[in-house]
């Protein structure tokens, strides 16, 4: 099997438990998590090979960080040990009407300071078909953003698929360059994109039309295909927030001519919704190498369904238990 590789920042995530606020806690729980790290997590758990790229301090948190991808079948073999740390986020989750918080801590990390030349994209690529990147990287840093469109045009050189998730955050972009200016290059040698309305019109100025939800999202494929001549599919998911526990959740696949809609879920006590759209992104990529379109984005959307029980950034369901919640089991009863 050809593998899939994803190059990002991986982040130790500080979480407050049982939905304490920041200012009550003197503890946190600590795992390792990040966008793309949480894509590869995925599709790894679902039988595809894996190898993810990215930087990290030659310390005890880096050999850490090592082990924990190791655990859940994530290769590890080109990543390039050096900086002075690793970079952090802290996590308030909500209840009820209270909105999570999210704080990062991450400038001047390992990732940040990673360089061109320091990865021979030809090895990384030689036995793979497809490589993942997000919006975060390019706004880690200009090298980092660098770096990312080195292995975005090595990989078109040597033909695979090239995806990305637009992940717009607006609290990394503070080096200098627009969001525009860095992502446009980029997003024009892809094929698969992950979508939203808020982060189109912050990279691309692009606003789509319509009155209801499935117009504008039509309208946002159409516009997105039409500027990037390259992109082959678009997603977008759908998230109806009811409170911070409770949601409906839903998506769309578009492949130039027929959008496909999902199945729409309910999830009513959430345990963890941080990594959804990276769980969606995974179990899309593996769907895509596995299904047709339509069968690939419900694989996607019940998959990602399930994140929001995981604690955790990474969805560690098994492709059985996402099987079962596309044929229709929402018991939760306890299998024996």
């Amino acid at each position: 099997m050809k593998k899939i590789v994803g190059l990002g920042e991986l982040l130790l995530r500080l979480s407050t438990k049982d939905c304490l606020k920041f200012s009550q806690v003197n503890n946190f729980n600590a795992d390792f998590g990040g966008s793309e790290l949480n894509v590869l997590t995925s599709i790894a758990k679902f039988g595809l090979p894996v190898e993810f790229i990215t930087r990290l301090p030659e310390n005890d948190l880096g050999e850490s960080a090592i082990m924990e991808m190791k655990k859940h079948s994530v290769g590890t073999n080109f990543i390039p040990m050096g900086g002075d740390r690793l970079g952090l986020y802290f996590l308030e989750k909500g209840a009820a009407l209270r909105g999570s918080k999210i704080v990062y801590d991450r400038a001047f990390s390992s990732f940040s300071t990673i360089k061109k030349g320091m990865i021979d994209w030809k090895e990384v690529f030689k036995d793979a078909n497809w490589f993942h990147w997000s919006g975060i990287t390019p706004g880690v840093s200009q090298d980092a953003a660098d770096v990312c469109m080195e292995a975005i045009d090595v990989a078109n050189e040597m033909g695979l698929t090239v995806s990305t998730d637009f992940n717009y955050r607006a609290n990394l972009w503070n080096y200098g360059k627009s969001p525009s200016e860095i992502m446009t290059p980029m997003v024009s040698k892809c094929h698969v994109v992950l979508a939203g309305e808020y982060a189109s019109e912050q990279y691309f100025n692009i606003v789509p039309e319509g009155t209801t939800e499935k117009e504008k999202m039509q309208s946002l494929c159409d516009l997105l295909v039409k500027q990037f001549g390259s992109i082959q599919k678009v997603a977008i998911t759908n998230r109806g927030d009811i409170s911070a526990s409770h949601n409906t959740w839903s998506a769309v696949l578009y492949d130039g001519k027929e959008m496909h809609e999902s199945t729409t879920y309910d999830i009513t006590n959430i345990v963890d919704r941080i990594g959804a759209g990276d769980s969606f992104m995974g179990a899309l990529i593996y769907g895509l190498n596995t299904y047709d379109d339509k069968n690939a984005l419900e694989f996607a959307v019940a998959a990602s369904c399930l994140k929001h029980t995981i604690y955790g950034d990474a969805n560690l369901v098994s492709k059985k238990e996402v099987e079962n919640l596309m044929g229709g089991d929402l018991s939760g009863r306890v299998q024996r």
